[in-house]
Order: C-alpha cells, then sequence, then structure tokens
C-alpha cells in the first residue's frame, strides 16, 4: 500500500515566517494536490502569512494557526493545548519544517493516524514509509519535491506560483513604464548590502532610460529613505505602497528587480521577471533561482553563514562591487 493511499487529509506543519520559505514550498504542494485532488490539505504556520497562504488555494484549502512550539524559533509559544485539541481527526501529519526535531515533536502530538514528514537521522525513530531525511544539500524546492516524491506525489514542476488578481493589478496600475526596481532590505542585517551601492546600482537603471522604484515593508521605510537620499537620479518611493498582491503586480511590470536576499527575489521568481539577487549571508544554491534570475555575490571564507548579523566585518558585502551587480543585470 502506498503512503498515500486512502488518505483524505493531511495537516502540514511549515511553521515559517518568510514569504520565500512558503513560495518555495508550492511545488511541493502542487505535488501533492495532483496525486490527492479531493483530499483536504491544511498548512500549519503562523497567521500573519495569510496573505500568502491565500495565494496558495489551488494547493492548500485551509491555515491552521499555529502558536508556537517549544524549541521552535520564530515566535514565542502561546497556549498549544489549545491548539492541539482543535486540530485532532488528519489522516496524515507532515513535518516540512525542517532540520529541527522540535518539529517532529509538535507533529507527532498532532495526533494524526500516521505521522511522516523530514527528520535528523539519531533524532526519532522513524516510519521511513512516510519520514525522509532532511536533505541540507538540496536547494529548497527540491527538498519539498523530494518529501513528496517520497510519499508516492510525483513533481509538477518547479515554478513558484503567485496569482495575481484584478485588484492588484489596480494597485499597480500608477507606474509609468518602463521601470526597474531596487529593494535594499532584508530581514536580517547580514544579507543587506550598503544602501550607498544600492543608489549606484538605482543610478545605473535609471542612466539606462529607466524609471527606479524602491521598494520595501513600511519597516524598512528609513533603508528606501536613504537608497534615495544618496542617489543622482530621481526615484519613486514605493515602501509599503500596496498590499503583498499589488507588489507582486508591481514586480510583474517590471524590467528586473535587484534585491537583496529575501522575498521580493522570490516573488520575482513566481511572476517571471528577471532578477539580479545578491546573496551575502545567504546561501544561493539553497535559495537561487534559475535564468532569468542572476546571482550576484562573492566567495569569502565565512559565506553563506547562519548569523543575523554579521561578528566580524561583513567582508562579503563590502567586497561585492558595485560592477559586479550591473555586469548581472539583462
Amino acid at each position: 500500500m502506498a503512503p498515500l493511499d486512502g488518505v483524505d487529509s493531511i495537516a502540514i506543519l511549515r511553521a515559517r515566517t518568510g514569504l520565500g520559505d512558503l513560495l518555495c514550498g508550492v511545488p511541493g504542494l502542487r505535488a501533492l494536490r495532483a496525486r490527492l485532488p479531493r483530499a483536504r490539505i491544511a498548512l500549519i504556520t503562523y497567521p500573519e502569512m495569510a496573505p500568502v497562504i491565500e495565494r496558495m488555494r489551488a494547493h492548500v484549502d485551509e491555515l491552521i494557526p499555529f502558536p508556537g512550539w517549544p524549541g521552535i524559533p520564530e515566535r514565542p509559544v502561546s497556549d498549544p493545548a489549545a491548539f492541539l485539541a482543535a486540530v485532532r481527526g488528519f489522516d496524515l501529519a507532515l513535518q516540512a519544517y525542517g532540520a529541527n526535531p522540535a518539529a517532529n515533536e509538535a507533529a507527532a502530538a498532532l495526533g494524526a493516524r500516521r505521522t511522516g514528514g523530514f527528520f535528523l537521522p539519531g533524532t526519532i525513530e522513524p516510519d521511513l514509509a512516510v519520514h525522509l531525511p532532511y536533505p541540507q544539500h538540496r536547494h529548497e524546492i527540491d527538498r519539498h519535491l523530494d518529501l513528496m516524491a517520497h510519499l508516492g506525489a510525483p513533481p509538477q514542476g518547479r515554478e513558484l506560483e503567485f496569482p495575481i488578481t484584478p485588484a492588484d493589478e489596480r494597485e499597480a496600475a500608477g507606474i509609468d513604464a518602463p521601470y526597474a526596481l531596487v529593494h535594499p532590505g532584508a530581514t536580517s542585517p547580514s544579507r543587506r548590502w550598503p544602501v550607498e551601492r544600492f543608489a549606484r546600482v538605482a543610478d545605473a537603471l535609471a542612466a539606462r532610460g529607466l524609471r527606479v522604484g524602491i521598494t520595501g515593508v513600511p519597516s524598512e521605510a528609513d533603508l528606501v529613505a536613504a537608497v534615495r537620499a544618496r542617489m543622482r537620479a530621481p526615484a519613486l518611493n514605493l515602501c509599503g505602497a500596496t498590499s503583498l498582491g499589488g507588489f507582486a503586480a508591481v514586480i510583474r511590470d517590471a524590467e528586473v528587480l535587484v534585491a537583496n536576499d529575501t522575498g521580493a527575489a522570490h516573488l520575482a521568481a513566481a511572476v517571471g521577471t528577471p532578477s539580479v539577487t545578491v546573496f551575502l549571508a545567504g546561501d544561493p544554491v539553497r535559495w537561487a533561482h534559475p535564468s532569468p534570475h542572476a546571482v550576484a555575490r562573492v566567495q569569502v571564507e565565512c559565506n553563506p553563514c547562519p548569523h543575523l548579523v554579521c561578528p566580524i566585518d561583513h567582508r562579503c558585502a563590502q567586497r561585492l562591487r558595485v560592477e559586479d551587480v550591473l555586469a548581472c543585470l539583462p
């Protein structure tokens, strides 16, 4: 009997807060939906990710808000007992979080008829029919495709998805084409290239005859202002100017996006806009996308690295020149 035979409901623990994390999981979800078109598929993640999950409705039936779990670092733990009481009755619970034994504990606690997903060898006694050793060496997309293939759901392509609605189109309609976008923000400082270098890239794009928009979430307003202040050419301040869907539409209609290794770069991959992603602390083996998405990076002794703030001199950022990034532009 194949692992997914007779499965009518699946709860997938994907307790991530990054846009890129969730977007890179879409090909795996697409494979699962193709294998089980009538199953109830629930994604367990943090409630603020609802706007992202809403764009996955072709593959995900519902979001179950995750209250946190001891040993899972993204959020403080709130009320796991109430969560567990409300989430019973699934045929299969999958740990799709990653290489963290605490996530296996959380998945097992869901009380599903069967529990599977990723695991670190030596940390649990797995049911190998439904568990897969965490493939550390693989791209994030392929990790999830590997898990689904192990369960008997073959791949349905590696492409990302982010459907754009007419409301999103209206949000993006006010920007005159042709234009390029520069996104200087990232969640962690170790993944941020210096603002003065982003400004020089933005000026080079303007010299090509493109309008330039500087994008960011509302908390990145100071970064966006710093880039604009260092530019010679005028630029649009698009920081927090749209919803997530509107932002995707703005990216889709751009000639190119230049961004740090962050969610905007994955949105560009999802909507098909050429991009240049600046990889500093981040790992392009895990997160980069194929052409027309270029990687700007210099290899130093310590990258990729797990630090949110560089503990030394941020040499990966300092050694990546403006000319290196400009050479990656289409």
